[in-house]
């Protein structure tokens, strides 16, 4: 079996959209590290632990898909455990612009590393984790954009 590739990201919440893509990017490469990790710019609603939680019981089933946590740099973690490709979402001209640096970033730092974009489907191209909590927060029925198990928590969290 090939060393899996990466789909990293902060997941708070993960959308139907980070789920459409981690599958399909199993397909292809036949096993993925979803890696949860903070994102210093976002104050998240979930902890680490509670969005790797949530990651592990969207994922039960699928036994070419590992669930993991870390802090520091991205490549840091893809060194220590041998990874050479990171899969990236793309929803828009935005995300690639962004993404590009990243990526040009990350491979000065580890150049080894490759990155490949998956761009997500037309139903998923316009979701969003903060946009999705801020919808809801308003009141708007964001069940077909969140798995099950992720819509319940994040009424619990957001509902007292």
């Amino acid at each position: 079996m090939p060393k899996p590739v990466v789909f990293a990201g902060s997941f708070d919440p993960v959308t139907n959209g980070h789920v459409e893509i981690i599958r399909r990017a199993q397909s292809i490469f036949g096993s993925v590290v979803v890696l949860v990790m903070p994102n210093a710019q976002k104050t998240p609603l979930f902890s680490l632990q509670e969005r790797k939680a949530l990651l592990e019981e969207v994922f039960k089933k699928d036994k070419h898909i590992k669930v993991a946590s870390a802090t520091g740099l991205l490549v840091n973690y893809m060194k220590k455990h041998h990874l050479t490709v990171l899969v990236r979402g793309i929803r828009n001209g935005a995300d690639l612009s962004y993404e590009n640096t990243a990526r040009a970033y990350n491979q000065w730092l580890y150049p080894s590393l490759e990155t490949v974009y998956l761009p997500a489907t037309e139903k998923f191209a316009f979701v969003s984790s903060s946009l999705v909590k801020e919808s809801f927060s308003y009141g708007a029925d964001v069940r077909p954009l969140l798995p099950a198990s992720v819509f319940s928590a994040l009424k619990r969290k957001l509902i007292h």
